[in-house]
């Protein structure tokens, strides 16, 4: 069996140290690295063609998303060396795992029907602050076969290709919307046991912490909008949401806590309680977007 060639996408927008460390950890590793820069006014695109990748920057007239970057990236590759096979998605806020690629790619080999292949997220920084805590055990998934992939990942290109890649318009939720269309293809997702990236959530106030969030509760509103009755998960994290972030709700909160906590520590109670606030924001944030017609632009929290 021939090895199949690796190009890697990486997506960033004003990430500084962050992305020389990102493009500096597939040294040697892939055959092909393709920035793909949304309006950064750092120097980023300088940077990534230094460290010899090549950068493209998106058409600042139509609205920046982290789905259109990665499009963009991997129609390069397709264009330019048809014979990668293989692409590993990457934000440039992570750190590629050096022994991930090799674990990966006989992974997907192995693997019957599968389209991507996702291994372990930790955060570089995960004792800095409470919140990059909280990004780190978010990324602690179950192993196997999963419904969706985060926005680190090793795709083939021919099964990305087969459902026309991310939904471009997206602000967020795009990952899960692009495995929802590989799963009906017939296409599976896998998570494995291995070290994969270590990301940078960088979050050191209460106002990131909720733009994350609100970010959340936007992508699930949009989610159900879009899949309907054909993913149930959507509509539960909105009703959800919805129930518990009502002000007649809130005299309750001590017993949902109080749930939450027999099952983990008073941090991520309170994160998940709390939580519901942001998310209620982001999806009403996203209905008054959709009766206004207007489009929704980023919700960004760095």
């Amino acid at each position: 069996m021939h090895e199949r060639r690796i190009g890697a996408v990486v997506i960033g927008r004003n990430e500084g140290d962050r992305l020389r460390v990102c493009i500096e950890s597939f040294a040697g590793q892939v055959d092909r690295l393709v920035y793909v820069d949304s309006g950064s006014s750092d120097g980023s695109l300088e940077l990534a063609q230094r460290l010899g990748a090549t950068a493209v920057a998106l058409d600042r007239s139509r609205p920046f998303t982290a789905a259109r970057a990665r499009n963009a990236g991997v129609d390069w590759l397709v264009a330019n060396d048809p014979d990668i096979e293989l692409v590993q998605l990457i934000d440039g806020d992570c750190e590629l795992d050096p022994g991930w690629l090799n674990t990966a790619r006989v992974a997907l080999a192995r693997l019957a029907h599968a389209s991507i292949v996702c291994g372990r997220r930790r955060e570089r920084f995960p004792d800095a602050t409470p919140y990059n805590a909280l990004c780190d055990r978010e990324w602690d998934t179950p192993i196997g076969e999963v419904d969706t992939c985060g926005g680190d990942a090793l795709i083939r290109i021919d099964a990305f290709t087969d459902v026309g890649g991310f939904s471009p318009e997206l602000i967020a939720g795009e990952e899960p919307d692009l495995c929802f269309r590989l799963r009906n293809r017939g296409w599976k997702i896998y998570r494995i046991d291995a070290e994969m990236t270590r990301h940078d959530a960088a979050i050191h106030r209460v106002s990131q912490w909720w733009k994350r969030n609100q970010r959340s509760g936007f992508a699930y509103a949009e989610a159900w909008k879009r899949r309907g009755d054909a993913d149930p998960l959507p509509r539960q994290r909105v009703v959800n949401n919805l129930l518990w972030g009502q002000p007649l709700a809130w005299p309750l909160w001590p017993v949902l806590w109080w749930r939450v906590y027999r099952r983990s520590d008073a941090a991520y109670a309170t994160h998940i309680v709390v939580g519901k606030l942001p998310h209620c924001h982001g999806q009403l944030q996203y209905w008054f977007d959709l009766l206004r017609s207007r489009h929704s632009v980023l919700i960004e929290y760095k």
